[in-house]
């Protein structure tokens, strides 16, 4: 076969992901020297339309990035005034007291934003500047020098048939050289995946852990809204199935972004996430704040729970990691979009300081040190045992045992509990299905709760039906031979858009595995949480892929 000839263009600093993390450095790197030729590559059709946040913004990342945000017309506008935590029952629930939780966990001073309205204010930011943004391109593939660093991408590669092979329309996409290549995919980035396993940036840290987040956006009854309120649950329906809780945040123009997020270390293969966050919606709290009320978005997106211990090396020779492809998020806040703008301003400055100095394609040193002394390390330190505890014991110990550890380091910097390990990953913590007993769900009433397909609709997903299918089965055996038998084929559950089947012959029989890669929102859980590690995501065409209007 041909190698493939492409065109290159080169710059200072390729910038992989137009999210928090890579459109803070692309800002930063322009307000430290405007001649840097800097450009952001986003796999999205348009800027956020792959942002799928909470969010509640913790404003110290964009006040470092750009103090003058408000004058400049961001799209913040909404104080969090009301921050309540309900432990619920079946039928009911109580209020948990803020006053003996730790003064991280104060939401007073954030915002409620739709994160994609932020990025694409922040990409016009970025433009003023000279930064170059290309949504809808895809970075297909990295690009390696002849010493084995990263040199750079391809991107916008279109046109492939079913097969792999070239369409009547295809187009080999560019290949965009920089003397630095930052990574700002998001959870499970592609290229991150990559990069981590060729140069062992994990060797030295702990396993990598994950939620599922899933979240609709409905608009309410006026009477029944009430701005700024931030409301979290824990407890039922999950128990002791699995951990998570919900987050319920009153926006703006009678909007509630309502989400339900699942820790993907959860053991019964019968567990069904996406019902578990249909049937919240159901207890008495909840639909009492719904109904009347209709949903205009839906989506899904896996989240970064390792936390400190799980961050990997996040340099390596050509370039670096940011924001949650390095896994920044912090677990017990539920906020990871302060710590990405952190990481990309503080990359951006290592960057310049070695563009400066005449080097390329070497490791950022400056930034692995920025992120491991700084403001991102005292965010994450603090509440690095949480999770593990949750994981280990179970929800009310992590309140009582997390939250001691969280205030001792709060108070003074020191954990008392040391650096406790997360254990196995997430797809090996998966049971056999003989082992547990299957989860009867109540079917969806199209009111407050939506099948799968109903939902996926609400995102605007679209993908080509005649182009290679991004989601790889190293061995197309295995999801019957081993994940069906062993464990009931946990990929029918997991995925919350349901893009993965097992369909039979009318008597039950012949059982096969079926992709369908059109309904993809791109939440990565596959990747994660397969329990035969057998399912790799590769990013599809450019500008496919869910289109979120206000996520």
């Amino acid at each position: 076969m041909a190698e493939i000839e492409r065109e290159s263009m080169a710059y200072d600093v390729v910038i992989v992901g137009a999210g928090p993390a890579g459109l803070s450095a692309a800002i930063r790197l322009k307000q430290l020297d405007a001649d840097l030729e800097v450009v952001v590559l986003e796999k999205g059709s348009e800027i956020g339309a792959h942002i799928l946040s909470g969010a509640v913004l913790d404003p110290v990342g964009l006040d470092a990035l750009i103090p003058d945000w408000k004058e400049k017309g961001a799209p913040i506008k909404m104080p969090v005034k009301k921050d309540n935590f309900l432990m619920l029952s079946e039928k009911g629930g109580i209020r948990i007291p803020n006053f003996p939780m730790p003064p991280l966990m104060n939401n007073h001073g954030n915002y409620i934003v739709s994160m994609g309205n932020v990025c694409r204010w922040m990409a016009e930011q970025a433009e003023a500047m000279g930064v170059e943004i290309f949504p809808g391109m895809a970075c297909s593939e990295l690009i390696y020098d002849e010493n084995g660093a990263v040199k750079g991408v391809v991107a916008g590669e279109f046109g492939k048939n079913k097969d792999g092979s070239e369409g009547p329309s295809y187009e080999p996409g560019m290949e965009l050289h920089g003397k630095y290549v930052f990574l700002s995919e998001g959870v499970r980035g592609s290229l991150s995946k990559q990069v981590i396993a060729k140069f062992d940036l994990a060797k030295d840290s702990d396993v990598p852990k994950f939620g599922l987040g899933m979240k609709e956006i409905w608009e309410i009854d006026p009477a029944k809204h009430e701005e700024g309120t931030v409301t979290h649950t824990m407890g039922w329906p999950l128990n002791k199935n699995a951990g998570g809780g919900s987050f319920i945040y009153h926006a703006e123009n009678n909007q509630v972004n309502i989400g339900f997020v699942v820790h993907l270390n959860y053991k019964n293969p019968h567990v069904f996430p996406y019902m578990e966050f249909q049937r919240f919606k159901h207890h008495p709290k909840i639909a009492e704040l719904l109904e009347g009320g209709k949903r205009v978005a839906y989506g899904a997106r896996a989240i970064t729970e390792g936390g400190w211990q799980s961050i990997p090396k996040i340099v390596f020779p050509g370039g670096a990691l940011l924001g949650c492809s390095a896994g920044l998020v912090n677990v017990p806040r539920i906020k990871g979009n302060h710590n990405a703008m952190l990481s990309g301003k503080a990359a951006a400055e290592a960057a310049n300081d070695a563009i400066k100095a005449g080097r390329a394609s070497d490791e950022l040193t400056a930034y692995e040190e920025d992120l491991r002394s700084g403001p991102i390390a005292t965010d994450l330190k603090r509440v690095r045992n949480v999770k593990p505890i949750w994981s280990k014991w179970g929800l009310l110990p992590s309140l009582v045992l997390g939250g001691f550890d969280m205030w001792v380091a709060n108070l003074t910097g020191w954990n008392p509990f040391g650096t406790l390990k997360h254990g196995k990953n997430d797809a090996l913590s998966t049971g056999k299905a003989a082992d547990y007993a299957p989860i009867e769900y109540p079917k969806p009433d199209g009111k407050l709760s939506f099948d799968r397909l109903t939902n996926v609709s609400f995102s605007a997903t679209n993908h080509e039906e005649d182009e290679p299918c991004h989601l790889q089965l190293a061995d197309p055996n295995i999801p019957i031979e081993v994940n069906l038998s062993e464990f009931a084929e946990p990929a029918q559950r997991y995925c919350p858009a349901g893009v993965y089947e097992v369909i039979r012959d009318d008597d039950g029989s012949n059982p096969r595995f079926q992709i369908n890669a059109q309904n993809c929102v791109h939440c990565k859980t596959c990747d994660i949480k397969d329990p035969s590690q057998n399912i790799t995501w590769a990013t599809p065409q450019g500008g496919e892929g869910p289109n979120y209007p206000n996520m």
